[in-house]
């Protein structure tokens, strides 16, 4: 599907997940001539990328005219405050502010963009292959065409959800935002157990890498739930009912899971500016 934008779209912060929207943008047929990337020190894997696609990089915003009509914001939490006021004069009154820096909340945008129509979502790691999903919020000032235009874009790297309540995004970012690394540690757990079991290393990893994965792909593509299709898995005293009572106990997965999810939101909550 291509797509035109009314006017260009400054990316700024070509990192990871900027990179993987940018890309899924342009897969879709956005026009590398729209795109403006603010990055003082690209990686020589993501300068190749822009070079490739006669991108135009610049270190800061200091000589660009023309309001954007999307500044997608993708620089590190940290450095929010330094960028800001460059991108300030850039927010003209038609230009949808596009945040995916993390923990960093609408009240931080708009006290340096006062009049800016601004929305802040939480993307996960997989987006990097377009299979992400990602939860937004929008301020006041976006019109229902920039709400459109913002899951239009986001939409480039997976699912969009939208939320009206901020306060959601601590949980959200408790489970899609964190949670491939609770997957990715589900594997690394499996192998070992594997190991441990008598498995050599290779076939360990192995098999735990395409369950995980194979696993993921059947639960997308059914119908029925998670729990439904655990419940096929096991067979009344069979093996995986056996492993199922160490996982399920008392002291089993979703108690360990809800006090993770719980620390991470509570996190999220403490980093929150």
């Amino acid at each position: 599907m291509t797509f035109k934008l009314e006017g260009p779209l400054l990316l700024a912060g070509a990192g990871k997940m900027g990179g993987a929207i940018l890309e899924g943008l342009l897969a879709r047929g956005l026009d590398a001539r729209q795109v403006i990337v603010q990055e003082p020190a690209p990686s020589p894997a993501v300068a190749a990328f822009l070079a490739d696609r006669t991108i135009d990089v610049v270190p800061a915003v200091d000589a660009l005219i023309e309001p954007p009509a999307v500044i997608l914001v993708a620089v590190k939490p940290q450095i929010i405050d330094d960028v800001l006021p460059g991108l300030a004069r850039l927010a003209g009154p038609q230009t949808l502010v596009l945040s995916i820096a993390a923990g960093r909340r609408l009240a931080t945008f708009e006290r340096q963009l006062p009049h800016a129509a601004i929305v802040r979502a939480m993307p996960n790691t997989p987006a990097a292959i377009q299979q992400g999903i990602t939860v937004a919020v929008a301020n006041a000032k976006v019109t229902p065409v920039q709400r459109a235009l913002a899951d239009h874009l986001l939409s480039a790297v997976g699912d969009v959800v939208w939320v009206d309540d901020e306060a959601l995004l601590d949980p959200v970012t408790a489970v899609s935002g964190s949670g491939p690394a609770y997957v990715f540690l589900l594997a690394e757990c499996l192998a070992e157990a594997g190991r441990a079991a008598g498995l050599d290393a290779k076939l360990a990893d192995h098999l735990a890498r395409a369950t995980v994965v194979g696993s993921a792909a059947l639960l997308e593509s059914s119908e029925l739930s998670p729990a439904e299709l655990r419940r096929n898995v096991t067979s009344p005293g069979g093996t995986t009912a056996a492993a199922l009572e160490i996982l399920g106990g008392e002291d089993g997965l979703q108690k360990i899971m809800t006090a993770a999810v719980a620390a991470a939101a509570k996190r999220g909550r403490e980093l929150a500016k």
